[in-house]
């Protein structure tokens, strides 16, 4: 095998947010391009995985603490996801519906233990291999601590000229935990110590960006605001950015086709106007709101991150102001939020509507029935939901933020590339010029349809992606 991605995440069998998306797409194209590339995660009691069938292709057991834990490698059949797909399964640890935790009663609290396990279960692995990978590529902090293994474990010494790459997908989340929990880890050169350590704490995420070999992030923009606000790891990643990379993420063009897209009801056959009509008066069954108007939506986790917050107020203000636009919110989140949204509903009917849910198909249709997509994050390290909505025809408003400034050509910026409206400050006045500006392109109806049109022939595949990983990969391994 040439790559080994490792991942908690991996459309379609587990996904949380955007890492599921590009392990389940990545090595699909890289796969197209000639590279044997494979994804490992934990087998978790997913949906998906309950209904797959399975077959076990080795089995072994990892030392953990004073015992040694029996586990299995398992790989899917007849997926047709356009890659191997290998699973880990330890009694106990993933044999839960959820990935990170409960919808209900939050995150697991064994979640630091939980992802240890994985990645000794994968280091196991990799070390009983007659042919190692010839890359390693690891993905966030649930798998920062298999660089390091692979250089400094003492029992791991067959691995340590095996490149490794560490993707930061984001570096908010570093799952650190305290040195009283070192036990849980396997012996290591004692002088490697420090690799682990970050701020007095052994630090996962801290632990790929110092040992992997090569150290990207999913989009260029966002690595340079890694350097002045990663949560506490700006010194580290200044120091680490001769070996990094920001390689914008891509979308799955065989998922994300509007001409064949199994969720929407209207697909695309080349008439704009008919398709984006049909697929808007569809939701006309689902939202109750005046379709007449502009339709804005937003589509995600209605979390602090995302700037769900912002959008009551938003919404309030712009609504009183008379902007002559209307609003649909499809997510789930903090359920302060959650009462927001519904309060918004009950004041302004016929403006306002919202799903608290997650639902794939109603996405889709989203994307392709709305006029605009909001996006007004805090942090977005490569965000795909505006390209998804790019895809379909539908406008992306966003917040000048990582991957968002990427991908966003503003329209005042270039009326002739432009691909949205893109605003800087996290505030009500950023928002509410922005929408304003929303509602006055689309009453340009020839305009409006024209710069939708456009924006659905933009190139965001992974191909793209897939080479330039490709060229860091042959680096690594001149440089071996």
């Amino acid at each position: 095998m040439d790559i080994l991605h490792v991942s908690a995440e991996c459309y379609p069998a587990a996904k949380a947010g955007g890492l599921g998306d590009v392990a389940g797409a990545l090595p699909k194209y890289q796969n197209d391009l000639g590279k044997e590339s494979a994804v490992i995660i934990p087998k978790y009691r997913t949906k998906w995985v309950r209904a797959q069938t399975i077959k076990p292709v080795f089995t072994g057991v990892y030392p953990f603490q004073k015992d040694f834990i029996p586990f299995s490698i398992e790989t899917v059949e007849d997926a047709e996801l356009g890659f191997p797909l290998y699973l880990v399964n330890i009694i106990g640890q993933f044999d839960r519906d959820g990935v990170y935790g409960d919808p209900v009663e939050g995150w697991y609290t064994d979640n630091t233990e939980r992802f240890i396990h994985f990645q000794l279960a994968v280091l196991e692995w990799i070390k009983q291999m007659p042919d190692l990978p010839k890359v390693v590529h690891c993905h966030d902090y649930h798998t920062g601590l298999i660089p390091f293994f692979m250089q400094h474990g003492l029992t791991y010494k067959k691995l340590a000229t095996v490149p490794t790459v560490f993707t930061i997908h984001n570096g908010e989340y570093h799952g650190d935990f305290a040195w009283e929990l070192v036990s849980m880890l396997p012996a290591f050169h004692a002088n490697a110590k420090g690799l682990l350590e970050w701020d007095g704490r052994i630090n996962p995420l801290a632990t790929g960006i110092k040992t992997a070999w090569g150290l990207t992030t999913v989009s260029p923009t966002y690595m340079t605001e890694l350097t002045t606000d990663s949560n506490g790891l700006e010194k580290l990643i200044q120091k680490e950015l001769k070996k990094s990379s920001g390689v914008l993420n891509g979308i799955d063009l065989k998922v994300w086709d509007p001409a064949k897209d199994p969720f929407i009801k209207e697909k695309f056959t080349g008439d704009f106007k008919n398709y984006k009509f049909k697929n808007k008066a569809i939701l006309g069954a689902r939202f109750q709101v005046d379709l007449r108007l502009p339709l804005i939506t937003f589509i995600g986790r209605l979390v602090r991150e995302k700037g769900a917050d912002l959008l009551p107020d938003l919404y309030r203000q712009v609504l009183y102001a008379g902007v002559p636009a209307v609003f649909v919110i499809l997510g789930t989140g903090e359920p302060e939020l959650h009462q927001q949204f519904l309060a918004l509903k009950r004041d302004f009917p016929g403006k306002f509507d919202v799903a608290l849910e997650y639902n794939e198909g109603l996405a889709h249709q989203l994307y392709s029935g709305s006029d605009f997509l909001i996006m007004p994050s805090r942090v977005e390290p490569c965000g795909l939901n505006q390209m998804y909505a790019m895809r379909y025809g539908t406008l992306p408003i966003v917040r000048s933020v990582g991957g968002l400034k990427d991908t966003v050509i503003d329209l005042d910026e270039s009326p002739e590339e432009g691909r949205g409206i893109r605003f800087d400050e996290f505030s009500l006045e950023g928002g509410h010029h922005a929408l304003w500006r929303a509602a006055k392109v689309f009453q340009d109806t020839k305009k409006m349809q024209g710069i939708a049109r456009r924006i659905m022939d933009l190139d965001f595949s992974w191909t793209q992606s897939a080479k330039a990983y490709e060229t860091i990969y042959q680096n690594l391994q001149i440089n071996k």
